[in-house]
């Protein structure tokens, strides 16, 4: 079996542009993968906490010294790895805001990075630890931005990813969505395309 997760960052949950592009890649490749096992993480429905002084100090705690509080704020990020850690593909819904990453986006990476759990320390800098995964981002826009030094998007979830051990990254861009009718149905009709090719 193939466990799928899918985790949608727009703030307009499952109407958003790019969590609908990530639901077509979803369902396409459950047709082709009949065996497949989704499990979505609605990152606007279900919002991970921007992460705080008190937080961090919970994960960097000895487990035995933790409080109460600071029990509740690791089990938390232990679910959110946990799922990580069970899936096979990762699909990732990514809107871009103000030329960057959704900030709930950025929260869930700040609850995911923890290390010796997701990564670890060496004598030779860190090692991710989520290895033998697939993501597919499909990152929607209102311009066009892909290749140019404002999409800093790809870079920075590209190096998060391999920052934790995943190293096979497939990015799907559906831009232009805001420059006209026929720009944006160009762009979507670029995505479904991708789709269909990538999930097969």
């Amino acid at each position: 079996m193939t466990t799928l997760l899918q985790i949608n960052a727009s703030i307009h949950a499952d109407h958003g542009q790019s969590s609908q592009l990530a639901t077509q890649f979803v369902q396409a490749f459950s047709r082709s993968h009949p065996d497949s096992r989704v499990v979505l993480r609605d990152l606007a429905g279900d919002t991970v906490p921007h992460l705080s002084a008190e937080r961090f100090a919970a994960f960097v705690t000895d487990p035995g010294q933790r409080s109460v509080a600071q029990r509740d704020v690791v089990a938390y990020s232990d679910a959110l790895i946990r799922e990580l850690k069970q899936a096979d593909v990762i699909v990732l819904g990514l809107p871009m805001y103000n030329f960057g990453v959704p900030s709930q986006l950025k929260a869930y990476f700040d609850h995911i990075a923890r290390a010796g759990e997701t990564f670890r320390y060496t004598a030779n800098g860190p090692v991710g630890l989520l290895t033998g995964k697939k993501v597919y981002v499909f990152a929607a826009r209102g311009g066009l931005y892909a290749g140019t030094t404002l999409d800093t998007q790809t870079s920075y979830v590209r190096d998060f990813l391999r920052f934790v051990g995943i190293e096979d990254i497939e990015f799907v861009y559906a831009e232009g969505l805001h420059l006209g009718a026929d720009t944006k149905a160009a762009g979507l009709a670029r995505a479904a395309a991708d789709i269909e090719r990538l999930a097969a």
